[in-house]
């Protein structure tokens, strides 16, 4: 008896695009461990994606995929964020999974159309097409189906400094863009506040790009450093909260832990 299989991440997708639409935004950790437990039990704690990070983390490409299985296996949406500069990781993570692709450092409105491109299969973009990899179950879903249901892959720019900042109409004006992610901590290092992320010029800026971006039906993703700020970013209009990283949550629950055990305050 044939089976009907399905894309593996597709509908983690749809949970992830879901929670970005409602009022309780999506909230995920950064993952920079490359250890598939860690990625399997963040999906289980009922996050709503995890952010894989090989730009800062140490992962390789193979071990990517192991990561994204075990996002698969928890129900959680892998977002990927590749290599700066480097478009064939855009590719490469979408065949083997991705339900979105981050890029790193986008400047400009020409970046922005690149980095879409790379993300889509023709007439919207370059990506290049096989039916037979991770993504489309090794070519168990039907071609066309996969072609059409891949195109609904979401696309995260970042937007990290003050020239970001000043093409920001233009970047979000190109077709394709379903995240504006703006790094609070080089966005202050590009104002002179590095590391002052909480600074109300930080955050005047912040809910200016929300404002912009509302404006374009593009949705605004912002670091945060605790559950706290992330919360403020949520009432700010951020509907996509990248949350501290699995070593630092794991770090701090540790030291309450030891804390608590030792009846310290």
């Amino acid at each position: 008896m044939e089976r009907n299989v399905t894309m593996p991440t597709m509908e983690s997708v749809k949970n992830f695009k879901a929670a970005m639409a409602s009022e309780q935004g999506a909230f995920g950790p950064f993952m920079i461990t490359s250890d598939p437990a860690f990625v399997e039990a963040a999906g289980y704690a009922g996050y709503d994606f995890v952010l894989l990070d090989m730009e800062h983390g140490p992962g390789t490409f193979e071990n990517l995929q192991n990561l994204i299985r075990a996002a698969n296996v928890s129900g959680v949406c892998p977002v990927v964020r590749v290599p700066r500069g480097t478009d064939i990781w855009i590719d490469q993570a979408l065949d083997v999974g991705a339900g979105a692709v981050m890029i790193p450092q986008i400047d400009s409105a020409d970046q922005a159309r690149t980095a879409v491109s790379a993300a889509k299969f023709s007439p919207r973009g370059t990506r290049g097409t096989c039916r037979f990899v991770r993504s489309a179950a090794y070519g168990a879903v039907p071609g066309a189906e996969y072609f059409t249901q891949a195109q609904d892959t979401v696309v995260i720019l970042q937007a990290e400094g003050q020239k970001a900042i000043d093409n920001l109409d233009e970047i979000l004006s190109v077709d394709g863009v379903d995240i504006v992610f703006v790094g609070p901590y080089d966005l202050s290092a590009s104002l002179g506040i590095i590391g002052q992320i909480t600074h109300p010029r930080v955050m005047e800026l912040i809910g200016e790009i929300c404002r912009k971006a509302a404006a374009k039906g593009v949705q605004v993703g912002c670091f945060a450093d605790s559950a706290e700020s992330g919360r403020r970013l949520l009432e700010m209009g951020v509907r996509f909260v990248g949350y501290s990283c699995d070593t630092a949550i794991f770090m701090n629950m540790a030291k309450a832990d030891i804390a608590a055990f030792h009846g310290e305050k």
